[in-house]
């Protein structure tokens, strides 16, 4: 039973004090005035970010703001938006308060990768707790709906496989990488705080590892590792043992589940990745087929605490959101290949 009540919605639902959200800006409600749909995206200039950007910007009812302080984001990513109307960018560190009008927050800003938050593992974690409430009070003063990009590192070392939404976790809270796991719990209990004591709309999305264009080339994560490697004609280091499993997402499919997450009713957190899973050795000789057979796969030391498994279980998602992958990793490789190839510069023989 223990387990089914820790779910958020279980809890949502029982929790009699919880407050109804702030009323958003009176301009929703006017007759003879229809508004645009302000959005604000912090990390918005990050891999995930800029995609979630550009679907946004498809449709003609919204108006974007970006908020970035450019750590591991780029304005590169966002190049064809700058100048558009309906677009702004703003530098700017959400551990600092923002005050601006929004009727919509898809909090996205920290580095996601080990490389990054290990080389400020400080910030990394003040990113996650003040940038988390500095983005809630923001949502609480306009009556804004807010979306937290969670991560599936909240389940840390996993002791349960498949992950489901109701399992809490094994997490080391001292270890290296303990400023991203944890500080991702931390910033889960908070929205779930905010709403249940002010009613703030809140959404939590726990994503798993996704690939895919604009991915930093040198960011330490698997795929643009092994892509990065073949395309220079290195060896591609997988880590010992070699079995340990990931599961991977194109950047399109999980940009598709962020926004079904938003617009639908469902508080979360849900899981949003691909179930399909791969050892780290499987993952290598499909890169190595594709993209350059002439390369050798080398074993080399492997990192502390990395988990061993990594699968969503994403019977939420499809239940709740109508939502599962489409793009195969056998698909999607050859497109991140591409844009890797541009820019490093490595045309393609024929």
């Amino acid at each position: 039973m223990a387990a089914s009540s820790s779910n958020g919605e279980h809890q949502t639902a029982a929790a009699t004090t919880t407050k109804p959200p702030p009323l958003p800006s009176p301009l929703r409600f006017s007759k003879f005035f229809q508004s645009n749909m302000r959005i604000l995206v912090t990390g918005g200039a990050g891999f995930i970010g800029s995609h979630l950007v550009d679907k946004l910007m498809e449709n003609e009812k919204n108006e974007v703001i970006v908020a970035d302080n450019f750590f591991t984001g780029s304005k590169d990513n966002l190049r064809k938006w700058i100048g558009h109307p309906r677009f702004e960018l703003i530098r700017h560190d959400v551990t600092e308060q923002l005050l601006i009008e929004v009727d919509q927050i898809y909090h996205l800003a920290c580095p996601a990768s080990p490389i990054f938050y290990k080389y400020n593992p400080v910030k990394t974690i003040k990113t996650n707790v003040i940038g988390t409430l500095n983005m809630l009070g923001l949502a609480k003063r306009v009556g804004a709906r807010i979306l937290l990009t969670s991560t599936s590192e909240v389940y840390g070392d996993p002791l349960v496989h498949p992950q489901p939404e109701s399992y809490w976790g094994n997490v080391n809270p001292i270890g290296v990488r303990s400023c991203y796991d944890e500080g991702k719990r931390v910033a889960e209990t908070l929205m779930f705080d905010y709403h249940r004591q002010h009613g703030i709309e809140i959404r939590i999305a726990r994503i798993f590892n996704t690939y895919g264009p604009r991915m930093n080339i040198d960011d330490g994560r698997v795929v643009s590792n092994f892509i990065a490697q073949a395309l220079r004609g290195e060896p591609l280091t997988v880590q010992v043992p070699g079995t340990q499993t990931r599961s991977f997402c194109f950047v399109s499919d999980m940009v598709d589940g962020l926004i079904r997450l938003m617009e639908g009713e469902h508080t979360g957190p849900i899981n949003i990745g691909n179930p399909g899973e791969f050892t780290m050795l499987e993952l290598a000789e499909t890169v190595k087929e594709l993209i350059n057979p002439a390369v050798e796969i080398k074993m080399v030391e492997n990192t502390p605490d990395d988990p061993r498994q990594r699968k969503p279980d994403i019977t939420k998602a499809k239940e709740l959101l109508g939502w599962e992958p489409k793009v195969k990793l056998r698909d999607g490789l050859p497109l991140m290949e591409e844009d890797f190839r541009l820019r490093l510069g490595v045309p393609k023989k024929n």
